[in-house]
């Protein structure tokens, strides 16, 4: 299994893009998800660079169940956890299934980030590549 993100740059704060859980090829499941925009993969304030990376299950107090992706050039623990706004990421993916102003910031917010990560959880296996494109 993979999981592919399609991102395309929405604002000068955010990124959208349409995640694909891939099973030989055939689409398993479709989310959406929120990241900050390109900024140079600057820690804290970038997402961090197209390419493939190895992504495990991981769990901690703060973020509960989630995932950690793997050997990031000049970046660590950036992780795909729940969250809804912009303000809730420091170099991560957030899951959705849609998107929305919920906040009345003039910004895109994921929904369900929680519902949505929970079904990843279950879907992936504890270790897959991640493949992140710009479209």
């Amino acid at each position: 299994m993979e999981l592919l993100i399609e991102r395309y740059p929405h604002s000068k704060k955010e990124t959208i893009g349409s995640g694909f859980v891939l099973d030989n090829d055939f689409i398993k499941y479709e989310f959406l998800t929120l990241e900050l925009p390109w900024k140079d993969n600057q820690r804290r304030v970038s997402c961090i660079p197209i390419g493939e990376y190895t992504v495990v299950k991981r769990w901690s107090k703060k973020f509960g169940n989630h995932f950690h992706v793997l050997d990031v050039p000049n970046r660590d623990y950036i992780l795909i956890h729940k969250g809804n706004y912009h303000t809730d990421i420091l170099g991560c993916i957030l899951p959705g299934d849609d998107l929305d102003d919920i906040n009345d910031d003039n910004e895109v917010d994921v929904i369900n980030s929680t519902k949505t990560l929970n079904k990843l959880i279950k879907l992936l296996p504890s270790e897959f590549k991640l493949r992140i494109v710009n479209i």
